[in-house]
């Protein structure tokens, strides 16, 4: 729950804070999939798409992000729309929040960022594409991302599509065992891959329905065990991109952003943008389709919980 301090800095959209207050499910999603992620105006598209996904399926959606300094749970549609045309947005995490905050900054919110929002204002559920977690070469760079500890520490539920596959996802979950996240498949025994439905490794947890997902998280917090759940969603089979030929095109990625010394918080959206322009586009509707694939489990995930 929000802190009384962090209260001054916080903006809450009325139609969330009052569905909160209800107990009615609330589902958080993030805003770097729409400062960082997209183009405009398909950025745009996709936000308000999402959202409403959420809401047809009865619970109330709160993107988060940074404005002006103000930690906002919940966009108006006009902030919405200013966002995703907003140009020069931070890319927002656990470290540099707080900067953005004093310094009146505008920011998408990462899934690190967005996790510690949403537990703020007591939200529990929040859908993403995928998340960040250890990139292929950081046994020589160390660039894992804060989503990893954030996920060991914050109790929040993230539904995605697994790590991007442009991560090392087998050294991605190694850290989540490590750290003690619980990763659950949702009806799927491999862990799924972003843009495919399957990658090579197995999933540590398999669960079969979203009120499965919604027990578990339950029994973790009576039992008085810290931290999230990543639940790795598979995209829908009609809209996947096969693992073997979405890797050829992130070879193609890594090696131009090895050959434009592209590091740190560059080197995602750099990847993302690569990646678009190979498949002439594919990868972006396949980026839609598993966000709101993602965005109605989770509201199926928050109404068993407020259930």
């Amino acid at each position: 729950m929000t802190p009384d301090t962090a209260r001054a800095y916080v903006d809450v959209l009325p139609s969330v804070a009052s569905a909160l207050a209800a107990g009615r499910p609330v589902v958080a999603l993030e805003s770097t999939i729409v400062t960082h992620g997209m183009p405009y105006p398909q950025n745009s598209v996709m936000a308000a798409d999402v959202e409403k996904i959420i809401a047809d399926e009865g619970a109330v959606p709160a993107t988060i992000a940074v404005i002006g300094g103000r930690i906002k749970i919940g966009l108006s549609d006009g902030e919405r729309e200013s966002l995703a045309m907003t140009s020069g947005a931070m890319k927002l995490s656990r470290a540099d929040l707080a900067f953005a905050v004093a310094q009146g900054r505008t920011g998408g919110t990462t899934v690190a960022a967005t996790m510690i929002c949403a537990h703020m204002a007591g939200i529990k559920v929040f859908a993403t594409g995928g998340i960040g977690g250890v990139h292929k070469g950081a046994e020589d760079t160390f660039d894992i991302s804060a989503d990893l500890d954030e996920l060991a520490r914050t109790p929040v539920i993230v539904v995605s599509a697994g790590a991007k596959a442009i991560l090392d996802i087998e050294k991605t979950l190694e850290v989540l065992e490590t750290r003690g996240v619980p990763v659950v498949a949702l009806a799927a025994d491999l862990m799924p891959a972003f843009w495919s439905r399957e990658s090579r490794f197995r999933a540590p947890l398999r669960l079969e329905k979203p009120e499965d997902i919604a027990r578990l998280f339950e029994t973790r917090r009576r039992l008085g065990l810290d931290g999230g759940l990543l639940v790795a969603n598979p995209v829908p089979e009609s809209d996947e991109i096969p693992a073997e030929e979405m890797a050829g095109y992130i070879e193609a990625a890594h090696r131009a952003a090895q050959e434009q010394n592209i590091a740190g918080k560059a080197v995602t959206p750099f990847l993302l943008a690569k990646i678009l322009e190979l498949t002439d586009g594919a990868s972006l509707k396949t980026n839609i389709a598993l966000v709101e694939n993602n965005a109605r489990i989770a509201a199926r995930i928050a109404k068993a919980l407020a259930g």
